[in-house]
Parts: structure tokens; C-alpha cells; sequence
């Protein structure tokens, strides 16, 4: 069915899988965006949900941020947020009432406010208030616009002297070869030799699981949110060690009947003690869960190793939805949800 390219594009009416395709060229966007602090910037505080939030999971692993950083999922901010702080806006829309309020908060503390977006009620208050904005491009969904905001937050920090300095170069040289490794993933390439077509027919109708390590923990959380609203399927992310000292054990017992699939994203360059973890675990849990789909992380850095298993999360949870009978662009539901928290 997925090497029917007819049927694809039937599924696909607003080809999510040529975006996704072409994702690689959003880490050569350049922003040239001045930011003068307003005192020493000691903290980072990021206020962001789902798909402008994940990005700043990222930088807690490439390129590694150079004073504490927390990411609010919240309508509040920390108590610490100060003239000390970066406090940054990221919303895809501008409109992200969570966002919204810990600006509105941020702003009554002294703190060095940016806003990240494209558009909406952000974008008004950066200009109205005089606050650095990163204008991301429109025309994606905020999950497939990951690698623009990458991209502008890692010019952020390095010219803040907050990340290591070459980091920007480093992302503008990766996208090339994302470029060459997304061609094992396109609708072209039949099912057989198609990781990610294999990992989406694993999928069907199971509720997924992924687990990865420190390091690939921030694709593990955007495969959970990218099959949730592509595949419109119920999905799960953990990360190890974490999970060996308590949801090891929940597999251990109920349910009996274990309708999941579970994802291995097992990287060479995890801490030794973390790829043991991933062995000893499928050994001491064999025959008590579904046998681990095991990828094997691809790259020789971590940016190559966060970006490439990114994108097969992307391609995989695009096929699910297409196996799914459904389109895997809108997410109507979520558009419900907000507009029946204003009536």
C-alpha cells in the first residue's frame, strides 16, 4: 500500500511528506537579528508548547547552552526570571494563550525578552514593545517548522556568547548531508528497503512507545508528538535512565494483553552505562512486552544523530497517518479544543 504512489498522494492532499522532505534547508535560514542584553545573562527562561516548545529540548543536548535554561509549559513563570534572564516568546502561530501570559509576566521583572514567531498577537507585542523578534517563516505546521526555530535560536545564543561559538556553522553544514540521507526515507523507495515505511507498518493499530538516551531524547519526545498529530495515534517517549528505576518495572505486569509498539532509539554515542541499560532491558523483559523496534541512530556527531532520527520520525509518523485513512496536515481537533476554551 505505501509503495502505491497514487494512493499517497491521495492521502497526502497537502503533501506533508514533501515538507518533510525539505526540512533540511530550514537550517540554513539566517535571521541577522540584534540582541543587546540588558544586564549579564545568567538563566535562560523559554516559554513555549508543543512544536515551538521542543526545539529548546535540542539545545539542552547540541549544542549545549552555557548557563541553566528551563523551558515553561505553563501560564507562569519561575520566580527566579529576572534582569539576570533570557526570557524568550516561542509560538509558531503568536497566539499561544500559555505563551502570552508568561510574556505578559516576563515583562514586569527587567528580564531580556525575545519573542520567536511568525505571526499573531507576538509578533504585534515585539513590535509594539520594541522586543528582538525572530520572524519564522509561515507556511508549515509548527511540528515541521522544528529546524527554523533551531536554527534561530542557535543564532540567538551564539551571538550571546550563551552556546559554543561555530555552533550556527555546524548547523548549516548538517542540512547537506540530511539531504542525502532523507532519500532513504522517500515515497520512491519501496517498502522493503524503507525504514520508515517498515516502522509505520510496525505501528498500526498499537499504541507506541519510544525510548531514548540523555542525548536522543529530544527526537524521542518530538516521534511521540509528531505520531500524536500526524497519525492522529495515541504515542508515549521516556528516556534512560530514568525509565529503569520504575516504568521498567510497569512492563513487568498488567496489562496482560500488550497492544503497543515499542521503539528502541539507540545511539553509539550514549553513555556506555545507558547503551548496557538498553541491552540488559530487553534481555530481563523478553516475552513480558512486544519485542523493541530497534533503530539504530545514524551519524557521526550529535547534531547528525538528533537531526537524522528527527527526520525518520517525521517520514514514519506521516506514513502511519496515511495507513491510518487519515490526512496527516490538519489538526482540527486541537483548533476545537482552543476555540471551546473562549466560548
Amino acid at each position: 500500500m505505501l509503495d502505491d504512489l497514487a494512493f499517497i498522494h491521495q492521502r497526502d492532499p497537502s503533501d506533508a511528506l514533501g515538507v518533510a522532505e525539505k526540512q533540511w534547508q530550514q537550517l540554513k535560514q539566517k535571521y541577522g537579528v540584534a540582541v543587546t542584553p540588558k544586564a549579564e545573562i545568567r538563566n535562560i527562561v523559554v516559554a513555549g508548547m508543543g512544536g515551538s516548545a521542543w526545539p529548546m529540548f535540542y539545545l539542552k543536548t547540541w549544542p549545549t547552552v552555557l548557563v541553566p535554561m528551563e523551558v515553561v509549559g505553563d501560564y507562569v513563570i519561575p520566580p527566579y526570571v529576572g534582569e539576570n534572564t533570557l526570557f524568550i516568546a516561542s509560538s509558531y502561530s503568536g497566539n499561544t494563550e500559555e505563551v502570552l501570559s508568561c510574556l505578559e509576566a516576563a515583562e514586569k521583572t527587567g528580564a531580556t525578552i525575545v519573542v520567536v514567531a511568525s505571526g499573531g498577537k507576538l509578533v504585534e507585542l515585539a513590535k509594539e514593545h520594541n522586543h528582538p523578534l525572530y520572524a519564522i517563516p509561515q507556511g508549515t505546521q509548527p511540528r515541521m517548522s522544528t529546524f527554523y526555530f533551531l536554527a534561530a535560536l542557535t543564532e540567538l545564543l551564539e551571538q550571546l556568547q550563551l552556546a559554543p561559538q561555530g555552533s550556527v556553522e555546524q548547523l548549516g553544514a548538517v542540512s547537506d548531508w540530511l539531504a542525502e540521507q532523507v532519500k532513504n526515507w522517500l515515497p520512491s523507495v519501496v517498502t522493503s528497503q524503507n525504514q520508515a515505511k517498515q516502522l509505520a507498518q510496525e505501528m498500526l493499530g498499537k499504541s507506541v512507545v519510544v525510548y531514548g538516551g540523555p542525548l536522543i531524547s529530544p527526537a524521542a519526545r518530538k516521534w511521540k508528538i509528531c505520531i500524536n498529530e500526524n497519525a492522529k495515534q495515541v504515542a508515549w517517549w521516556n528516556q534512560l535512565p530514568e525509565f529503569s528505576h520504575n516504568e521498567f518495572i510497569g512492563w513487568s505486569g498488567q496489562p496482560v494483553d500488550k497492544p503497543y509498539c515499542v521503539v528502541d532509539l539507540r545511539s553509539g554515542l550514549e553513555h556506555a552505562r545507558v547503551q548496557k541499560r538498553f541491552e540488559v532491558t530487553e534481555r530481563m523483559l523478553s516475552g513480558k512486552r512486544p519485542a523493541a523496534e530497534i533503530v539504530t541512530v545514524q551519524g557521526d556527531t550529535v547534531l547528525q544523530q538528533l537531526l537524522w532520527t528527527s527526520m525518520l520520525g517525521d517520514f514514519t509518523s506521516i506514513y502511519l497517518a496515511l495507513l491510518n485513512n487519515v490526512d496527516p496536515t490538519p489538526v482540527d481537533l486541537v483548533e476545537k479544543f482552543k476555540a471551546a476554551l473562549d466560548q
